[in-house]
């Protein structure tokens, strides 16, 4: 174009200064000039317009690709009425008890209580919280279909919740669930802290159920002669009618009541109290009427309030219009349970032979309570993620997704989280095949066109009120440990496949490979062969910062973030999962040799010590731009009413280096995820330094880090303590013990020293997790390095519940 317009000029200065050219030849000349000039400048601006529209429409194709569904064959074949044994659940893990069916706008019920003298001391309860305090709450038995019974140490009383499902019938069948309430007489077995002496044993005891509907479209609830009826499309007519079985009902209320969302149950329950004169207790808050449906809104929310006598014990009873059976209640129901429970503690036994193995009965028992966590906090959730890329100013919504997930915390993190649910899996798929395939499916129908996964799933309005803002928006940069393909791959190697069951395993293929894929584009580092977690990012306040993508959130890292980083546990992860598609591909009858010749490639060690070792220390390590001069300080404040921040000062300045002072899981990495060979001479030095106690080792298990690392077990920030900076951690030692016994079976000269860390290790952990089991009546997220106690949320019912398959001794 430049060209163009220079020799257009100089065609002109040339017309202009022939002196010998006719006047005629002179018009002809600048005609033709103009005419050149205004082709050029549409030229000019067809091409301006063509870019632009170019650039707006990649702008716009990048804008969309975040929240675009993976272009595939969708993994979740069959769900809802089409499940029918597992279209009813408990399905409401953030709730004490509540149930619901996997529909995204299903009816749902649970249950509320408070013992009316302590109500302002105490509150009422509801939802799941760590700050009620409760003495242990927890599934005993859970089959994931059919029943499950569940203890609630709410001194001074114990509440019993079960529930038994009957299916048949068009619409899932029907349910009976029993609230049995007593005072306590004494202290459940080994429970400290707890001082009940002027607790008033026989207080009355406010019992509500409730049905809600999340939104009002159709309307469908109301409450007539002790009886809640609903409607919506999926399940046409049903009703909620309640039996009791033992004990006095001293008084009863409710109210038809509209409710914005379900995540305000409890606070429009506190706004439907009204103050009532008893004869006998005085004055005493009973349900009242509403004034927003008596406004014309429509009723969605039924909460039904009983003052009870202890002991005092409620059936409550879903049936449905084509009731396939009669209702179940009263002594056949206390029969059915029974015989439930028996058969559950033998299929226990005959999976996991824990009795064979010599643990004792009350071993066994915290066992069945773990599994039963975890398999009984497996909820249903539907929703839409708040997502973010590059290409978006703003977050914007992914689609609307339905996600069927266990849950690692009922109390603190009552939702799905992507690498957490890859541990659950392992124990999970060795109970229920099918209920862990139907798992993946879902989260692996959560892949966008990128082959991303959003790696925290926060669906629906409870999910939502529960998670801080700042955590809410998942960015399509971040990635998480991709232990569910890990997962599926031991499934196949371990578990009896049926036919139905390999076709789910085929749909779940080309997701699987895709969401591989996205690793392989997007987390590779700058080295060949090195890898880099994204989204570490430096705001001068932490004192080294989290790397959330990694799982392992503050564990030190590189000081200051950059792009010479190369992590060793995502590299040790991608070797992994090449091994794993190459197992699923292989099971498939597939293709499987670019997974084999990533395994391979990964699997050189030569190249991983290129990367990763360190002659002088003799551990594997990240790599990148750091210091240990490093400390956190208050800065001054301007105004001297005022504290000022704590900030990060650096005293040292970072240099591109192996990050050895930070000895801790990620050193173990190779071993852990089976990178080493069995001859290796660093395995050997692994295993050398395994279990000295000023390392990693303690009586509880591995420790996350170092006591010798500078940031042993200190803050983060002002605000943060330290998490994976000391603390045990049990999917981490999982890990270790599996890779001992993998060493300990494979010959070579580490085959001994392997199996002997293994029986002392898997001793430390399943002791001390039982042990404090007993203590305080809760499965912890964490255990201390120093004395062993639990910490972190409680209870936590996800990867810690893997005690069961270390005790099992399978790996």
């Amino acid at each position: 174009m430049v060209k163009h317009r220079k020799t257009v000029s100089t065609q002109h200065k040339h017309g202009n200064n022939n002196e010998t050219s006719s006047s005629s030849g002179g018009s002809d000349s600048s005609v033709s000039g103009r005419f050149n000039l205004r082709s050029m400048w549409k030229t000019i601006v067809g091409m301006t317009c063509l870019v632009v529209a170019v650039y707006v429409s990649t702008l716009g194709y990048l804008e969309t690709r975040v929240n675009t569904p993976f272009d595939g064959e969708k993994a979740v074949a069959e769900t809802g009425l089409d499940v029918p044994d597992r279209y009813w659940g408990t399905y409401r893990p953030g709730v004490y008890f509540g149930l619901k069916s996997r529909e995204p706008k299903s009816p749902v019920f649970g249950m509320m209580w408070y013992e009316m003298s302590l109500m302002v001391h105490k509150g009422i309860r509801h939802w799941c919280e760590q700050n009620d305090n409760l003495a242990s709450y927890g599934w005993l038995r859970h089959d994931g279909v059919n029943f499950g019974e569940q203890l609630i140490a709410d001194p001074p009383h114990i509440i019993y919740t079960s529930f038994i499902k009957t299916s048949g019938g068009k619409h899932g069948g029907h349910w009976t669930a029993r609230i049995n309430i007593t005072a306590l007489e004494q202290l459940p077995t080994a429970r400290e802290a707890f001082n009940f002496q002027n607790a008033q044993r026989n207080a009355p005891f406010v019992l509500t159920w409730y049905a809600a509907l999340d939104g009002a479209s159709p309307p469908g609830l109301r409450y007539r002669d002790n009886e809640i009826l609903g409607y919506t499309p999926q399940l046409n007519n049903f009703k909620i009618s309640f039996s009791t079985y033992k004990g006095k009902i001293l008084h009863t209320s409710f109210s038809e009541a509209h409710v914005p969302g379900l995540n305000l149950l409890k606070e429009k329950y506190y706004s439907l109290l009204r103050i009532l004169d008893h004869q006998t207790f005085g004055k005493m808050a009973v349900m009242g009427p509403d004034s927003e449906t008596e406004d014309g809104k429509e009723v969605n929310f039924i909460p039904v309030q009983m003052l009870v006598e202890t002991p005092f014990v409620l059936d409550v009873v879903y049936t449905s219009e084509d009731l396939p059976a009669p209702p179940l209640r009263g002594d056949d129901y206390t029969r059915l349970l029974e015989e439930n429970k028996k058969a559950f503690d033998a299929r226990f036994e005959d999976t996991f032979k824990l009795t064979e193995k010599g643990y004792a009965e009350d071993e066994v028992s915290i066992a069945r309570a773990a599994m039963s966590n975890m398999v009984g906090s497996i909820g249903y959730f539907y929703g839409t993620s708040r997502v973010q890329s590059q290409y978006t100013s703003e977050p914007v919504p992914y689609w609307k997704a339905a996600l069927y997930s266990g849950v690692p915390s009922r109390s603190f993190f009552p939702r799905g989280f992507l690498w957490d649910e890859g541990f659950h899996g392992l124990l999970i798929g060795r109970w229920s095949l099918d209920i862990q395939l139907d798992i993946a499916a879902h989260w692996l129908d959560l892949l966008n066109v990128e082959g991303w996964i959003p790696r925290e799933q926060i669906l629906g309005a409870e999910a939502l009120a529960r998670v801080p803002a700042q955590f809410v928006v998942q960015s399509n940069a971040a990635a998480n440990p991709p232990m569910l393909a890990l997962t599926l791959a031991r499934l196949v190697r371990s578990a009896a496949w049926g036919h139905d069951q390999r076709e789910r395993l085929a749909r779940l293929f080309n997701r699987l490979q895709a969401w591989y894929q996205w690793f392989q584009n997007t987390q590779k580092g700058e080295e060949p062969t090195s890898y880099r977690w994204r989204g570490r990012e430096d705001d001068g306040l932490q004192l080294n910062p989290k790397t959330l993508t990694s799982g392992l959130d503050d564990y030190p890292r590189a000081s200051h973030p950059s792009d010479i980083e190369r992590h060793v546990d995502l590299r040790c992860w991608m070797y992994a999962a090449a091994d794993a598609m190459a197992t699923i591909a292989e099971a498939l009858g597939r293709d499987s040799d670019k997974f084999e010749a990533t395994r391979d490639q990964l699997g050189d060690e030569a190249l991983l010590n290129e990367l990763h070792w360190s002659p002088h220390t003799q551990t594997y390590a990240d790599y990148g731009l750091h210091t240990d001069g490093v400390r956190l300080v208050r800065q001054q404040s301007k105004h001297a009413n005022e504290m000022g921040k704590v900030v990060r000062s650096v005293t040292v300045p970072p240099q591109p280096r192996l990050v050895t002072s930070a000895y801790g899981y990620v050193s173990l990495f190779p071993m852990l995820l089976k990178v080493l060979r069995p001859d290796s001479d660093n395995l050997g030095k692994i295993l050398q330094d395994l279990d000295k106690p000023d390392l990693l080792w303690s009586p509880y298990g591995l420790r996350s880090l170092s006591k010798s690392a500078p940031l042993y077990m200190k803050r983060n920030t002002e605000h943060d303590p330290p998490y994976w900076r000391g603390q045990v951690w049990i999917n981490i030692n999982y890990l270790a013990l599996s890779a001992l016994k993998h060493y300990a079976t494979e010959a070579g000269p580490h085959a001994a020293r392997a199996g002997e860390l293994h029986k002392k290790l898997r001793d430390n952990v399943v002791g001390n997790i039982i042990s404090e089991y007993k203590r305080t009546g809760y499965l912890w997220e964490q255990y201390s390095g120093e004395n062993g106690r639990g910490s972190g949320s409680r209870p936590f019912t996800g990867w810690t519940a893997l005690v069961v398959l270390m005790m099992a001794d399978e790996y």
